[in-house]
């Protein structure tokens, strides 16, 4: 099963980026071009029934299978960055991290009034960069269809901060 096989390559990285924080490292995943594969079909097979004009995905893990969701439904994609990072005109929304705060943006024409939107990411934690993302892409006038991650740490309550947002929220194995 495919949650088994990600859980299994998944490396868990104790105290990064602060001590108490177990990092849940899916860049071992990324040198087997099989289950990367396997990964971006079974993200997009979850989301067959789903509405979607545009895949964002949040940086910097969320662009890894984002790009590649995007080609496999066909559809434009969207980097959400964080702030300095973009160089077109931007829109910005800060946040709370469990560990610290942040401010991700978007280009202010990354997407048109209406069009459904997938989030995409890497891991839903606490749910925090996910709202900002979340807000960034209804100040623009769309709105979230979906959200999708390769991991839910289910434990922090993440899911329950995005379904306000769109009440699909997808993910390959549950921690």
């Amino acid at each position: 099963m495919l949650s088994n096989q990600i859980k299994q390559i998944i490396r868990d990285v104790p105290d990064f980026p602060k001590p108490g924080i177990i990092f849940k490292d899916i860049t071992p995943i990324l040198k087997d071009a099989v289950l990367c594969k396997e990964i971006t079909a079974a993200l997009a097979e979850q989301l067959k029934d789903v509405k979607i004009d545009v895949v964002a995905g949040i940086e910097s893990r969320g662009f890894l299978f984002g790009l590649a969701l995007a080609q496999q439904l066909n559809v434009p994609f969207v980097p959400i960055r964080k702030a300095g990072k973009l160089p077109y005109k931007t829109i910005q929304q800060s946040y709370d991290l469990e560990y610290g705060s942040a401010t991700l943006e978007v280009h202010e024409d990354a997407f048109e009034a209406g069009q459904q939107v997938l989030i995409h990411d890497d891991l839903l934690a606490t749910g925090g960069t996910v709202v900002a993302a979340s807000n960034l892409v209804q100040k623009l006038g769309a709105a979230v269809a979906a959200y999708s991650f390769l991991i839910n740490l289910d434990f922090l309550n993440g899911k329950d901060r995005l379904t306000p947002y769109a009440d699909k929220v997808f993910a390959l194995a549950t921690y």
